[in-house]
């Protein structure tokens, strides 16, 4: 770095090699022109030529200096323009670091808006999430609640069926209560089925014996008993039997059972004179019912024989719809007399309404010929009202059947 006038170059600057350069080419110049004299005294002869040359140099030198000179001040314009270049690039650079760092500072600032927003929102949809998550998680709870609710309940409800299971088999164990609950299901059937009047529930017959069901049908076929049976002792050992004999042995005995049913049916229920002519033997189980039609049809025919009709809960329902509707046709022919009787006073009803109908008529005929006689005497008044309102006198004529009414005393 060199420093002339106030000025610093660089040494790496093209003016101050130029420079340089010129400050050694003047002095080697100058270091000649002193070896020169020094040899003039040496080379007379040559004085003049070298003066010549020297003359020449000092030209040389001149116009060299001059050069300096212009180099000197094409170096302080460089400088002068290189300053105002510095200045110019610093307050530019200045001025771009003012833009950049208020660019740079309102991106930081958006940047810091978007991320505040940003997280603002993040917060709220984690808060929404949160909050969403929790009803969820309450209503879940709540649900499962319910749901413990439901299942604890049905565990109750479980429990008691199988204490109504374990009572249902002591019931069914005993041949006493076994008829009871038969009978009971025998009578909630017909208790839907027929109306009140139509049935007697344990009724004794002439021979002394008790049915559990007596219904009053018409003649015919006249009274019919229904009696509850349930084998199951003999049904439990068919479903249990493990081997070939012992398949048969039940099957022997369940038939046996079901015979003697049957028998005991036909003799104590089937009255002649009484009863109808059949009877019906009530199942209380379906299985049962099932079993004897599809393995022992002769069981059921040898029943047709007997007249006794074997029913399930569900064929007995059936059945007395039937009686239901014969019970009702029996009762429409029983009441067909009443029936008729009050058609006829219904006849005579209608026939008195017809000539009260026709009176009316004759007298709303009258009316409107008596209505249409006083508008037309209203006219006749209104139009003689209007002539005299114009004493218009002669004018007015003697209508057909009118007497004209005298103003003056009459003259001959």
């Amino acid at each position: 770095m060199i420093r002339i006038f106030d000025q610093t170059y660089m040494l790496g600057d093209p003016v101050v090699i130029a420079a340089i350069a010129g400050g050694g080419l003047v002095f080697i110049i100058l270091a000649l022109l002193i070896l020169s004299l020094r040899a003039a005294s040496r080379s007379a002869r040559m004085a003049e030529p070298l003066a010549r040359q020297l003359l020449a140099l000092g030209q040389n030198v001149q116009q060299l200096g001059l050069g300096q000179a212009q180099l000197q001040g094409g170096l302080q314009s460089a400088s002068d323009t290189q300053a105002n270049a510095q200045v110019q690039v610093i307050q530019v650079v200045e001025a771009r670091l003012s833009d950049l760092k208020t660019q740079m500072n309102d991106r930081l600032a958006d940047n810091a808006a978007r991320s505040t927003r940003a997280l603002a929102e993040m917060q709220e949809r984690m808060k929404d999430t949160l909050h969403g998550t929790s009803r969820a998680t309450a209503t879940s709870l709540t649900q499962l609640q319910e749901r413990l609710a439901v299942i604890d309940k049905a565990q109750d409800n479980i429990t008691k069926l199988s204490s109504d299971v374990l009572g249902l088999q002591d019931i069914l164990s005993n041949k006493q209560t076994r008829g009871a609950f038969g009978e009971i299901q025998l009578n909630d059937i017909v208790t839907k089925a027929l109306p009140r009047d139509s049935y007697e529930m344990q009724s004794t017959l002439s021979n002394g014996k008790r049915a559990d069901c007596l219904i009053h049908l018409p003649n015919p076929p006249g009274p019919i008993v229904i009696d509850s049976k349930f084998p199951l002792e003999a049904y439990e050992a068919l479903r249990n039997a493990n081997s070939e004999l012992e398949m048969k042995e039940a099957a022997r005995a369940f038939r046996a059972s079901v015979k003697v049913h049957i028998k005991a049916i036909s003799e104590r229920y089937i009255i002649e004179g009484e009863t109808a002519d059949g009877a019906l033997m009530f199942l209380p189980s379906e299985a049962v019912y099932a079993e004897l039609h599809a393995n022992f049809p002769e069981v059921v025919r040898e029943g047709f024989a007997a007249r006794v009709w074997i029913v399930s809960p569900t064929t007995c329902m059936a059945t007395l719809n039937t009686m239901r509707a014969i019970l009702k046709d029996a009762r429409m022919r029983e009441q067909a007399g009443a029936i008729r009787k009050e058609l006829a006073l219904l006849h005579k009803d209608v026939e008195r309404l017809v000539d009260r109908v026709g009176n009316l008529d004759r007298h709303f005929g009258q009316a409107a010929k008596d209505i249409a006689d006083i508008k037309i005497s209203a006219d006749k008044a209104g139009m003689r009202a209007l002539r005299l309102d114009s004493f218009d006198f002669a004018e007015i004529a003697p209508e057909d059947g009118d007497d004209p009414v005298a103003l003056g005393p009459k003259t001959g």
